[in-house]
């Protein structure tokens, strides 16, 4: 396996890159959050430190890592300056462009996969309805069409 970047390395590449993109220092904590599995990394805004995705942390996921970080440094610098930090925000879209933060964690296989144990077609249009959980097929019927529905093998 590759070596992942400690605490203090990941401290010393946001505190590098948070003066380089944005010209400001980060004077708060970054942490790695070894729970994640979606989520790239995030900000608080009651202490205003960052975390991030221990997946992101090896040598083969380096450009990915540092959009992250653009991107919750994005949200921190954005805060402070009492400017708009939301990701629906004008102020945080045009920033995060600016920068060339990444806008979503790219995925790198860590969601859960959804396994599909019942296939149900509709009688009338032939629909395909594909779902986890079982349905009482006397109380549902097609959306589309509102034909009763059929339990494939």
């Amino acid at each position: 396996m590759s070596q992942i970047l400690t605490e203090v390395e990941l401290q010393k590449l946001v505190e590098e890159i948070s003066l380089a993109y944005f010209g400001q220092p980060f004077k708060y904590q970054a942490k790695i959050n070894r729970r994640f599995k979606t989520t790239g990394g995030r900000y608080h805004l009651a202490d205003h430190h960052l975390e991030f995705n221990v997946h992101y942390l090896v040598p083969e996921r380096r450009t990915e890592l540092i959009g992250i970080i653009k991107h919750e440094l994005t949200h921190y610098h954005l805060h402070l300056a009492h400017l708009g930090y939301r990701h629906q925000d004008r102020d945080f879209k045009l920033l995060l462009k600016k920068v060339g933060g990444s806008r979503y964690a790219p995925d790198i296989g860590l969601r859960k996969k959804k396994t599909v144990k019942y296939r149900y077609q509709c009688q009338g249009c032939k629909l395909i309805y594909p779902r986890q959980r079982a349905l009482n097929l006397r109380q549902v019927v097609c959306g589309k069409c509102h034909s009763g529905l059929i339990l494939l093998k």
